[in-house]
């Protein structure tokens, strides 16, 4: 009978023949990709060959016999794996061995934040990404008291107000900078498709229409030959009706509105109200609208958004794209940017469909061409999309394949909300705020209280960071333990 021992040696050695079968079948897929990003990109293969693997008993005996389960080692996966094989009695020369190792990844991740969103003082509390308000092109005030208070990054969203606004906000932004001998970085988003309801029937003239559960809506592009009295929302794009088949879901305000195709006509789109989470029951103009079974075919680079392109170069250092859905997407912004300058914003990708989670490994493959490139979970229409319920389990793996591709993250959307709204947290909120350690950098939206929220989520993260670095827990001393093994808690 097999010893345990010897099943282990066998089941990572295999392990190590595909890992390493897998990166030379993907050899030219490497070379293309920035000398600086190689060994990373030869790490995440390594660590999607783990991943395509159930390795739970295996993980289970590697425990028991006080060994590394391979957890926690997304970033340096084949070198954690033949510390196993080392230990165990096997013989690697310097050339076999893995150049990624531990202190190698630590080292390239923080290299490639700094690239992307400069220095900062305290090495364990992320980034701060504030959303710049509108109001702030006219407070300087405010906007010095945001970087004093520890803002590394500012996020202008180009969805919203036009070059003079943003150009404003840029201007008090240097000028706080200048006063204070703070840097901070210009961080600009494309809107992308704007997806939004525009009321063309009833409702039109106030902006918002009363619905009910059960009630029959539509779906066109004009307001056509409708009856006065029926409800029809347009998308705001062209193309996305006759891409609608039934049984598809539409989803409406942030999935507080849920719809299901029933109808389909040559212009329009019946689509039957299911289920309504808001009191007021009323569907208003500019609300987002999602469509999570259907394939959108509509591009992610939207003629404004390259008309945007010019001021970003010329301002910004980092851009954002929205609504990535594959690596052509990236390709296409690259071309976009060439042609505008030879040195341009460092690109940060925002996965927010359920396709670009599909997509994830060649959406970094593609973006790694590039010397540093970011990602943000943008899980406000992520979350619509692919289900509140899943979103726990996405984020988390979004967060791995970064690490393993040591690809900066940025923690997005709904971050301590109802502290910002409200003047106070939710108790998940602090929960959430809490994870949020895990990422390289965290956003935060716009609000009315902004600097609470910027001093509340220090005071969390810098606790959290003291029991974990990315998702490896660290054990410094628990004042529930020094209180046991006080003497003065002794029994008589």
């Amino acid at each position: 009978m097999q010893s345990d021992l010897d099943y282990i040696k066998e089941q990572l050695q295999k392990l190590e023949e595909r890992m390493l079968k897998e990166v030379e079948l993907r050899k030219q897929l490497i070379s293309d990709i920035q000398q600086e990003q190689q060994d990373s990109a030869r790490n995440l293969i390594h660590y999607l060959t783990l991943r395509n693997e159930d390795i739970r008993e295996l993980q289970d005996l590697l425990h028991i016999y006080g060994l590394s389960s391979l957890a926690s080692s997304e970033s340096h996966i084949h070198r954690q794996l033949q510390a196993i094989n080392e230990r165990l009695g096997r013989f690697y020369s310097e050339e076999e061995l893995d150049i990624c190792t531990y202190p190698f990844s630590k080292l390239k991740i923080g290299e490639k934040s700094r690239m992307l969103f400069g220095q900062k003082k305290e090495t364990y509390i992320p980034y701060l990404m504030v959303t710049f308000d509108s109001s702030f092109a006219n407070d300087y005030a405010m906007v010095k008291n945001l970087l004093q208070n520890g803002m590394n990054v500012a996020r202008i969203n180009c969805a919203h107000d036009d070059e003079a606004t943003w150009s404003k906000m840029i201007n008090q932004l240097k000028k706080a900078c200048t006063a204070t001998g703070l840097d901070c970085k210009i961080y600009m988003d494309l809107a992308g498709p704007k997806i939004r309801t525009k009321i063309l029937g009833k409702g039109k003239h106030k902006g918002k229409a009363k619905i009910r559960e059960g009630q029959l809506i539509w779906l066109a592009e004009n307001s056509g030959d409708f009856d006065k009295e029926e409800i029809v929302i347009s998308p705001n794009e062209k193309g996305i009706i006759p891409m609608l088949k039934k049984g598809d879901r539409v989803f409406i305000d942030d999935g507080l509105i849920r719809c299901m195709v029933e109808k389909i006509k040559k212009d329009r789109v019946g689509i039957r109200v299911i289920r309504i989470s808001s009191s007021k029951g009323q569907i208003k103009a500019e609300k987002g609208i999602n469509f999570p079974d259907t394939m959108l075919q509509i591009s992610s680079l939207t003629e404004f958004d390259k008309s945007c392109l010019p001021f970003i170069v010329e301002n910004a250092d980092l851009i954002g794209y929205s609504f990535v859905k594959t690596a052509e997407d990236i390709r296409q912004l690259r071309s976009e940017l060439q042609n505008l300058a030879q040195n341009y914003p460092s690109l940060i990708i925002k996965i927010e469909t359920p396709e670009a989670v599909k997509n994830l490994p060649s959406l970094l493959l593609e973006g790694m061409k590039e010397k540093a490139l970011g990602l943000m979970i943008a899980r406000g229409d992520l979350a619509v999309e692919i289900g509140f319920e899943r979103m726990g389990e996405i984020q988390e793996e979004i967060l791995w394949i970064c690490e393993a591709a040591h690809i900066p993250v940025v923690w997005a959307t709904q971050v301590l909300e109802s502290l910002h709204k409200v003047g106070m947290a939710t108790r998940s909120e602090i929960t959430d705020a809490g994870h949020a350690a895990m990422a390289e950098c965290v956003m935060i939206n716009k609000g009315e209280y902004t600097i609470e929220v910027m001093e509340t989520l220090r005071d969390i993260v810098q606790r959290t960071s003291t029991h974990r670095i990315k998702k490896r827990f660290t054990f410094r001393p628990l004042r529930i333990a020094e209180r046991f093994f006080n003497p003065e808690n002794l029994m008589p």
